[in-house]
Formats: structure tokens, C-alpha cells, sequence
């Protein structure tokens, strides 16, 4: 148990609490709606159980206000979906806007996304991961932050069905080459289609981070991955 704890914390967290202003109803929303929604706080999950069905389950990591994990919900409501973020601003908006439109097929988690899918994702369950604009980190001395890196990768490829698509999406270009560096030399993805940068799939709602970058100017790239296997 020592040992986990010290491994605990020694690695490097791709994120900084940033807590934000909580207002007095996304409070009331992490307080009565997360225990309706929100995954249990440890043990291996048995999503037909915790959806009550079987469907296609896909994960988004770091969902920030989570409007675009709420409207792929809606618009595919024989899928499950599972959302995970630290912030609580950003978890309690996305409680509310549940609730208002009786979305049952989200579940959500606000611990780190790595102690998650090590301990409480099953191996070979996830049909799709979507990674959306996560915190680029661009300084040099930061670059061991970024949430894309190759043990993470190794993580996903385990969690995630043979055949499952990993989606990635940023608005700033070094990270995206960055990720094609660390996704070419995993042996368990391919990309699809080869050659990088895609267009914004249909299923991929536009961010609110995503039109703050291209305020900026910044071009958004999309990656696609598809996991090997048969």
C-alpha cells in the first residue's frame, strides 16, 4: 500500500485544479444530481449494470462545461456515455443540463481520468475515447504534462475494444504534432485515414474552447485512431 501511494505521488498530473467560481446552483447540482449521475467512487464498473443495458460506451476525457459530451448524448440516445472532469464548475453545469433534458445515458466522474481507467474501467469495454482540447501545455518544461504520452496511450489501448476509434482534437499545432509523434509509435493504434489532420467529424460539436482558439487564429486539428485488433 506504501508503495502505491508514494507511485501516486510521484506522477505527473496533466492537470491543475483550477476550481473557478462555483455558483449556488451548480452547487445544488453536484450536491442532489451526482449522486444520480455520477460513477461510484471506486471499484471495477459493470456498465451494463450501470446503464442498466447493453450499448456502445464512449468516454470523454476532460469535458470541461461539458456541452459537447450533453449534445452527442442527445443526439444518440441508444449510447452510453461517460464523462470525466475535475473541475466542479464545469461538472455542475453539465449535472443541470441533464437533468433539464432527462439525458440517462451520461454518467459522470469527477476523479483524475488515469485513476479511473486503471481501476474502475474494465479492460477491452470502450467503443470510442474523445479527447477535446485538452490543456496544451506549451511550454518546454511543462511538455511532461500533457496528457498524451506514451503510458497513457498504452492505458487506452487496454481499456478500449479492438476496433474502437480514439478521437483527438486540439487548436494548437505542436501538440498536435506532438500527438501524432506519440500515437505513430504505438503499435496499438492506426491512424484513419493516414495523413493527419481531418476535418471536424459531424459527431463532434463544436467547443466553446475551440471558437476561442479560432478567435485567436489558431487552426483546429482533428486526429482519428482506430484500435488494432479484430
Amino acid at each position: 500500500m506504501r508503495s502505491e501511494q508514494a507511485e501516486e505521488k510521484r506522477r505527473i498530473r496533466s492537470f491543475v485544479r483550477r476550481e473557478g467560481r462555483l455558483t449556488p446552483a451548480q452547487a445544488r447540482a453536484l450536491e442532489t444530481l451526482l449522486p444520480r449521475y455520477g460513477l461510484p467512487d471506486e471499484g471495477l464498473l459493470d456498465l451494463p449494470a450501470l446503464f442498466g443495458r447493453v450499448a456502445p460506451v464512449t468516454l470523454e476525457i476532460g469535458f470541461g462545461s461539458g456541452d459537447a459530451l450533453a449534445s452527442m448524448a442527445a443526439a444518440a440516445p441508444d449510447e452510453n456515455f461517460i464523462g470525466i472532469e475535475v473541475h466542479r464548475p464545469g461538472v455542475g453545469r453539465l449535472l443541470q443540463r441533464l437533468a433539464a433534458e432527462g439525458l440517462e445515458n451520461v454518467r459522470v466522474s469527477t476523479r483524475d481520468a488515469v485513476e479511473v481507467l486503471e481501476h474502475q474501467i474494465p479492460d477491452a469495454s470502450l467503443d470510442r475515447v474523445l479527447v477535446y482540447f485538452p490543456d496544451p501545455w506549451p511550454k518546454k518544461r511543462h511538455h511532461k504534462r500533457r496528457l498524451i504520452q506514451p503510458p497513457f496511450v498504452t492505458l487506452l489501448a487496454r481499456k478500449m475494444k479492438p476496433g474502437g476509434l480514439l478521437h483527438l482534437a486540439t487548436d494548437w499545432m505542436p501538440y498536435a504534432e506532438w500527438m501524432q509523434e506519440v500515437l505513430a509509435a504505438a503499435p496499438e493504434f492506426v491512424p484513419v485515414p493516414p495523413g493527419g489532420c481531418v476535418p471536424r467529424p459531424p459527431w463532434r460539436p463544436e467547443t466553446r474552447f475551440e471558437r476561442r482558439g479560432q478567435r485567436l487564429g489558431h487552426p483546429v486539428c482533428d486526429l482519428l485512431y482506430r484500435r488494432r485488433g479484430a
